[in-house]
C-alpha cells in the first residue's frame, strides 16, 4: 500500500475521489498508528503516522476506498495522576468518523486499566481491545439531493414534535417490517402524513449520534434506548439503519429529503457535554485514549479524576479551542452534508469555558452565532446541568431558544389545582417576557412544553402521582420524585368512568394551554395517541413496548388526535397566537389593549384577583389587531379577537363575555369540557370546573350568520 504524507486538514477520514486523507488531533500523544480492518473485523494493516502538523497527525492513502474500516492506536504516557491515559493496546474511534459500525462487546479489554486490580485505574492493561470495539468507516458523501431545500419555517410558526426514531415506527402497521424502527421508516408516507395532519412543522429527534449502552445495562438485558451516551459525534447511529453501517449515512439523508419534501424540518438533539467513556473507571473508546487531558474537564487539584457537572462521570472540555473546533465542525457537517435544520443542545449549560460559571457570550456559543452556516439554523438550549450554578434559564444570548422548564412546571401546577398559580400562568401564557425580555429576546426564545422524553408522558401525567420505574432494575430509585402530576382518583389503570372522563379532559386542558401560549410549542411524540409508559418517568433503558407507539387506537384516542389537529389548525388560522414580540398591555391607536386579563364578571383583573391565592380562573383577551405579522410587502396581517378562559378550580363559574362595543357575537372554537362544539354565545358562558374555553369574536355579516344561543 502506498503511503503519502497527507494534510492536517480536514480532520477525520476524507475521501477525495482518488484516495483518503486521515487526520487526528492529539497534542500530548507520542505516536499515532492507523489500523485498517476488513469487513469481518480482522486487522489487516497498521500504518504509523509519521507526519504531525500543529499537533495533528496525518497520512494520505491513495489505495484506500470508501467502505474501508479503520481505527487508531495512540501511544503516550499512561499517567492518570497527571491526566494522561494513553494506551496503544486499545483501538480508538475517530472523533470525526462519518460512520461507525455496530458491535461494541463489553469486556474487560475495553478498559485502559486492569479491571479488579487493587490499584484500580492506575494499573495499565495491555490487552488488545480491537475484537470488542466498533470500527470507523470511510464514507463517500455523494448523494442525489435533487432540489432539496430547507423549509425554513419562521420560529413563531414552528410546532415541534419530539420523537424517537425507533419509538415512532417500531410497531407502525403501515410500514414494511424491514423499515420499522429506522431512518427509512421515518421517511414513509404514513409517518409523514400523520405529522402533517397534526400541524407539525419540525421533528426533534432524540439523539441519533453514535451511542453506546452502559455495561451495567447490558448485563441486565437492557439498552440505552434514548441514546444520551455518545461515542461518535458525526456518525448516525447504526441502530436505526435497515441495512447496516455501510448504508446508514444515505438512509439518514433519505429521511431528511422526505421530511423536507412535505415541509417538515428536522432538529437533532445533540450531546456534546459528555461522552460514553464515563469517569476514571470507564472504558477507553475514543477521546480518553486520544488525548484525555485536552478533551475533558479534569479536576485541577487531582487530574486523575474528572470534573463531572453532567452526572455521567465526565464533562467535555468545551473551553479548549480544539474541542470547540470539533463541535463546530460537527454541527456544520450535520447542517451542510446532512441537511439538518437545527439542534437542541443537551445540558447546554455545561458547554462553557468553565461549567460552574455562566458565560454564554463567548466560547462555543459566541462561535455558533458568528458562524454563517449555523447562525441561520434553529438553535435550542437545554439551559441547565446538574452541577453547581446549573440552572440558567433565560441566560443564553439572542439567537438561541431554550426549553422553558418554568413553563412546564407552572402549567402542571395550575391544572393539578395548586393555589397561587394564576399570576405566573399569565406570564407563561404571554410568552415569558419576565424570563426572556430582559435579554432583548422575543417570544420564540421560549420553547414551551408540558411533557418531554424525560418524565411522564401526557397520559401518565394525569394517571400517576408516583413514578413506577421498577422495570429499570434500580429498585425505583431512578427518575424524578417531583412530577407535579395528579391521578384524578386512582393510581394507574382503573375501571372508573368518572376518572377516565376527568383524565381525558385534563389532557385536553394541558394541550390547549400549550397551543394557546405565546412561544414555540413542543409536543411529545405519542401524547396525541394516549401513549403510556405505565408510570415510568425515566424510560431511558426501555427499548420495548413501553416506549414504542401503539397505533391500534381506541375511539377515545382517535378523538384526542382530532383534538390536537383542531388546536394546531386554530394556531395556523390566527396570527395573534403567533406573535414575535411580547405584549405591551398598553392601549393602541384605537384605544384598545393588545392583551387584557379578564375576570368572571367580564371586567379587567384587579390587584385583588392577582393576589388571591385561592383564585383558579383566568381570562385572556387578545385583540385581533394585536398581530405583529406582516405580508411580503410589509403590510400588517390582522387576526380575529380571541378570548381564552381557564378554570383550574373545582367549581364551575358563569363567565360574562366582555362587551366589545360594536354589535357582534362570540363563538366557541374549543371547549375541553364539550369537545367538538362550536356554539355561538351572546353574553356569557358556563366555564365548567377543570376546563378551557376558546372563543372568537365575530362582527358584521359573520355575526349575523350565527344565531346566538342562551348561556
Amino acid at each position: 500500500m502506498r503511503i503519502w504524507p497527507g494534510r492536517p486538514n480536514p480532520l477525520g477520514a476524507t475521501w477525495d475521489g482518488h484516495g483518503v486523507n486521515f487526520a487526528l488531533y492529539s497534542r500530548n500523544a507520542e505516536g499515532v498508528t492507523l489500523c485498517l480492518f476488513d469487513e469481518d473485523g480482522k486487522e489487516t494493516q497498521r500504518i504509523p503516522l509519521r507526519e504531525r502538523t500543529d499537533f495533528v497527525w496525518h497520512v494520505y492513502l491513495p489505495d484506500v476506498r470508501p467502505g474501508q474500516r479503520y481505527g487508531y492506536r495512540v501511544a503516550g504516557p499512561y499517567e492518570p495522576q497527571a491526566g494522561h491515559r494513553f494506551n496503544d493496546a486499545k483501538l480508538l474511534l475517530d472523533p470525526y468518523a462519518r460512520a461507525i459500525t455496530r458491535g461494541v462487546r463489553w469486556s474487560d479489554r475495553l478498559f485502559g486499566y486492569r479491571v479488579g486490580d487493587p490499584a484500580e485505574d492506575l494499573a495499565k492493561d495491555d490487552r488488545n481491545s480491537a475484537s470488542d470495539t466498533a470500527k470507523c468507516i470511510v464514507v463517500d458523501p455523494a448523494f442525489t439531493w435533487a432540489d432539496d431545500r430547507p423549509p425554513a419555517t419562521p420560529w413563531n410558526r414552528t410546532v415541534i414534535y419530539e420523537v424517537h426514531v425507533k419509538g415512532m415506527t417500531a410497531r407502525h402497521p403501515g410500514i414494511a417490517p424491514e423499515h420499522r424502527g429506522t431512518y427509512l421508516g421515518m421517511a414513509q408516507e404514513p409517518v409523514l402524513a400523520h405529522l402533517q395532519s397534526l400541524g407539525v412543522t419540525a421533528v426533534e429527534l432524540l439523539p441519533v449520534q453514535r451511542s453506546i449502552s452502559e455495561r451495567r445495562l447490558v448485563e441486565r438485558g437492557l439498552t440505552n434506548y434514548w441514546g444520551y451516551n455518545p461515542i461518535g459525534f458525526f456518525s448516525p447511529d447504526p441502530r436505526f439503519s435497515s441495512e447496516g453501517a455501510r448504508t446508514l449515512v444515505n438512509e439518514f439523508k433519505t429521511m431528511m429529503k422526505a421530511m423536507h419534501r412535505v415541509g417538515i424540518e428536522v432538529i437533532l438533539d445533540v450531546v456534546f457535554n459528555h461522552t460514553g467513556e464515563g469517569d476514571h473507571l470507564g472504558p477507553t473508546l475514543f477521546l480518553k485514549g486520544i488525548d484525555n487531558h485536552s478533551y475533558y474537564h479534569l479536576d485541577p487539584g487531582d487530574p486523575r479524576f474528572y470534573r463531572d457537572v453532567t452526572g455521567t462521570g465526565n464533562t467535555v472540555n468545551a473551553g479548549h479551542p480544539r474541542v470547540v473546533q470539533l463541535i463546530m465542525d460537527c454541527l456544520r457537517y450535520w447542517a451542510q452534508e446532512m441537511h439538518v435544520d437545527g439542534f437542541r443542545f443537551d445540558l447546554a449549560a455545561a458547554l462553557v469555558t468553565d461549567p460552574e460559571k455562566a458565560d454564554f457570550g463567548a466560547g462555543l456559543f459566541g462561535a455558533v452565532l458568528q458562524d454563517p452556516v449555523l447562525a441561520k439554523l434553529k438553535l435550542i438550549a437545554e439551559p441547565w446541568h446538574p452541577g453547581a450554578n446549573g440552572y440558567q434559564l433565560g441566560a443564553f444570548p439572542a439567537g438561541w431558544a431554550e426549553w422553558n422548564g418554568r413553563y412546564r412546571d407552572c402549567v402542571r401546577r395550575f391544572w393539578r389545582g395548586d393555589a397561587g398559580q394564576v399570576p405566573e400562568l399569565a406570564s407563561r401564557l404571554a410568552g415569558s417576557a419576565d424570563v426572556f425580555g430582559p435579554g432583548g429576546r422575543r417570544t420564540y426564545a421560549s420553547v414551551n412544553f408540558v411533557t418531554a422524553h424525560d418524565g411522564f408522558t401526557l397520559e401518565d401525567l394525569v394517571s400517576f402521582e408516583h413514578k413506577h420505574n421498577e422495570a429499570n432494575g434500580e429498585d425505583n430509585r431512578d427518575g424524578s420524585e417531583d412530577n407535579l402530576s395528579r391521578n384524578w382518583g386512582a393510581e394507574g389503570p382503573t375501571e372508573s368512568v368518572h376518572v377516565h372522563r376527568m383524565r381525558r379532559r385534563m389532557k385536553r386542558n394541558l394541550l390547549a394551554t400549550l397551543v394557546l401560549s405565546q412561544g414555540v410549542r413542543m409536543l411529545l411524540g405519542g401524547d396525541e395517541l394516549g401513549r403510556t409508559q405505565d408510570g415510568n418517568n425515566n424510560a431511558y433503558c426501555q427499548d420495548n413496548g413501553m416506549s414504542w407507539f401503539d397505533w391500534d387506537l381506541t375511539p377515545e384516542e382517535v378523538e384526542l388526535v382530532e383534538f390536537v389537529r383542531l388546536l394546531t389548525a386554530t394556531l395556523r388560522g390566527n396570527p395573534i397566537l403567533r406573535r414575535r414580540s411580547f405584549f405591551t398591555g398598553a392601549p393602541g391607536p384605537d384605544g384598545e389593549k393588545d392583551l387584557t386579563w379578564v375576570r368572571p364578571d367580564g371586567s379587567e383583573m384587579t390587584d385583588a384577583e392577582w393576589n388571591d391565592g385561592g383564585n383558579h380562573i383566568l381570562g385572556m383577551l387578545i385583540s385581533g389587531r394585536a398581530s405583529d405579522e406582516v405580508d411580503d410587502f410589509g403590510r400588517p396581517v390582522f387576526g380575529e379577537t380571541l378570548l381564552a378562559l381557564f378554570n383550574g378550580g373545582t367549581r364551575s363559574r358563569r363567565f360574562v363575555l366582555p362587551d366589545r362595543g360594536a354589535p357582534g357575537v362570540w363563538q366557541e372554537l374549543i371547549n375541553t369540557a364539550r369537545p367538538g362544539t362550536r356554539t355561538p354565545r351572546a353574553d356569557s358562558v358556563t366555564l365548567v370546573a377543570h376546563s378551557v374555553i376558546l372563543l372568537r369574536r365575530l362582527e358584521g355579516q359573520a355575526a349575523n350568520a350565527l344565531a346566538p344561543s342562551s348561556p
